[in-house]
């Protein structure tokens, strides 16, 4: 909007506290949409101006009057400066509205204009401070764990368990009653009983679907410690949130922590959690942990189509080819394996060590994990993990 006077804008911010003072509902959306319609118009015809402001300023027939009045005696010639004007005898127009709000002001212009003491301090309450409309979570919600203080990382938790997770179903080989194909016979008899045996309303059976089991490993190697906190968060939030989760930590050894996450209290969980692991910001062996849970866990908890969620950044001081031969296996077993990589995230990152190398043939999704809103995308992918299924050992790299 191209104005010809430098105070348009707080002029008309000015304006629109004055019309609150008159017990008007006008607020700072209305007058933001009020300065993008002023684009559309000529600002020198006052008609056009006049009209534009009251048909999205006002929005009650009574308010009319009180709008006339206040835009005849604050519009009634360009001002060079901060109005001067004595507005005080507009509160006189109706003695039975409201009194008026006694919130801050919601601008405050930069620019002072005091010709005199009583005059500068009627003109410095008289403007008006702008809103904050800014949200820092949103810049949260971008910013890698890594880098985050105290404040951030609090923030961050509270975010992290308000997500919403949902898992895929799967289809099970249970029916219930439904709309589907198959008759059901014995609901069939028991409800036509009430005609005398005689068939005349049929019942059927549909197939009954279920969540997808979901398994967690994560990585609390020395290399993973800035994410580790929030990561742990992050699995608690996922053993909240759903029914079937069974989550494993490993560095030097695996350490399967679902009891212990069970408790509702957040800080306690964590905490038994801090207790029962010994190897906290160790070395890494993903082939060795990955082996352990073949060998002791697998038979339990992949049964009827799990998903396995791997978080490691894949610094691997272990043996490569047993990795390899481990991931193999493991992706045999469940139904969709997940890999999420902190690193991923990272501008120009490529997976170029040699346990990240062994393990991408074997990954279905290949995901960041550095951040709130990969977190977010991460639940997108889980929602959908139903749709679709593994081909040919293809990956897919999601950024």
């Amino acid at each position: 909007m191209k104005q010809q006077s430098g105070y348009l804008l707080a002029n008309l911010l000015l304006f629109g506290r004055l019309l609150r003072r008159l017990g008007m509902d006008v607020n700072a959306s209305r007058m933001l949409d009020l300065m993008q319609a002023l684009e559309h118009i000529q600002i020198g015809r006052k008609s056009d101006f006049y009209y534009t402001a009251r048909s999205l300023l006002v929005h009650r027939h009574e308010d009319w009057r009180f709008f006339d009045e206040a835009f005849e005696l604050f519009w009634r010639k360009p001002a060079e400066e901060w109005t001067t004007l004595n507005l005080s005898g507009l509160d006189e127009l109706s003695p039975l509205r409201k009194p008026p709000s006694r919130h801050k002001p919601f601008f405050h212009p930069s620019v002072t204009s005091s010709p005199s003491t009583g005059q500068s301090e009627q003109s410095e309450s008289s403007r008006p401070q702008i809103v904050q409309t800014y949200s820092d979570v949103e810049v949260l919600r971008r910013k890698d764990f890594a880098e985050m203080n105290v404040d951030e990382l609090k923030r961050a938790r509270e975010l992290i368990a308000e997500l919403v997770w949902q898992l895929g179903e799967r289809r099970t080989r249970r029916k219930q009653p439904g709309a589907g194909r198959l008759f059901d016979l014995r609901r069939t008899l028991r409800r036509n009983l009430k005609y005398g045996g005689e068939v005349l309303k049929w019942a059927r059976r549909e197939p009954k679907f279920k969540p997808r089991p979901l398994v967690v490993i994560a990585d609390i190697s020395g290399s993973m410690e800035r994410y580790t906190n929030l990561l742990l968060q992050f699995i608690y939030g996922l053993s909240s949130g759903l029914d079937q989760v069974e989550a494993f930590v490993f560095s030097t050894q695996l350490t399967r922590i679902s009891r212990q996450l069970h408790n509702r209290d957040a800080e306690h969980a964590l905490r038994e959690v801090a207790h029962c692991v010994t190897d906290w910001a160790g070395g890494t062996r993903i082939g060795e942990a990955l082996k352990d849970f073949n060998f002791k866990w697998t038979r339990r908890v992949l049964g009827r189509g799990a998903i396995v969620m791997i978080i490691s950044d894949g610094w691997d001081r272990g043996d490569i080819p047993l990795l390899r031969r481990e991931m193999e296996r493991m992706s045999l077993s469940c139904y969709r394996l997940i890999w999420l990589n902190p690193l991923l995230g990272h501008e120009g990152y490529e997976p170029l060590t040699q346990g990240m190398s062994a393990a991408l043939p074997y990954i279905d999704d290949f995901l960041p994990v550095h951040n709130l809103v990969s977190l977010e995308q991460l639940g997108e992918v889980l929602a959908r993990s139903s749709a679709f299924r593994r081909q040919n050992w293809r990956f897919k790299i999601c950024n």
